[in-house]
């Protein structure tokens, strides 16, 4: 075991140096959907197929941000909101690369540019700072997610992946209720 761990490492790394050295700086949302475009254009679920890859940025971001929140905030209720993204997104994300898997949907492998900057903006912020900048974060994209959810159930044409996201809609609105609640409270 021992042996293989630096094996482990070295291929670790030769994979960062070949991601960051392609000279490629495609936005990976970007690219899961163009993916998609390839091998669904003109089906049925195209649009589905942008829902799951626009669900799973979302659902990257949930987890991401919550554990950055674990890390950087300084009110309690805050970073048990966290901790619930954390675990119930880490969940979700897995059931969507399952369901994508099985249809052969690309899903992107990082955050999209959109989301990474939004990462990077709340990365640079600490304690109260953060605690503001993370809730008011949350409530626009769960608000945002919930919308997005909500028409797949409505039109979407693939019905796993209609069913999966008419499945996710109450937890999405307990998490929007939650996080209003910990706004409100701060006011």
């Amino acid at each position: 075991m021992k042996k293989l761990l630096p094996i482990f490492f070295a291929c670790i790394g030769l994979n960062c140096f070949v991601a960051c050295s392609n000279g490629s700086t495609t936005d990976s949302t970007a690219a899961a959907k163009e993916a998609n475009t390839q091998k669904f254009d003109s089906t049925n679920i195209e649009n589905d197929t942008k829902f799951a890859v626009n669900a799973a940025d979302a659902g990257k971001f949930e987890v991401e941000a919550g554990n950055l929140a674990l890390a950087n905030a300084s009110a309690a209720n805050v970073k048990a909101f966290a901790q619930t993204m954390v675990e119930q997104h880490t969940a979700a994300n897995n059931e969507l690369s399952n369901l994508a898997l099985q249809k052969k949907i690309t899903l992107p492998a990082a955050l999209s540019d959109e989301k990474q900057k939004k990462y990077s903006d709340l990365s640079a912020k600490k304690g109260a700072d953060f605690d503001k900048a993370y809730v008011d974060c949350m409530v626009d994209g769960h608000k945002a997610v919930l919308d997005a959810f909500q028409k797949e159930s409505d039109k979407g044409n693939d019905n796993d992946l209609r069913n999966w996201a008419t499945a996710k809609l109450p937890t999405i609105q307990h998490h929007l209720e939650m996080i209003k609640s910990i706004k409100d409270a701060k006011k």
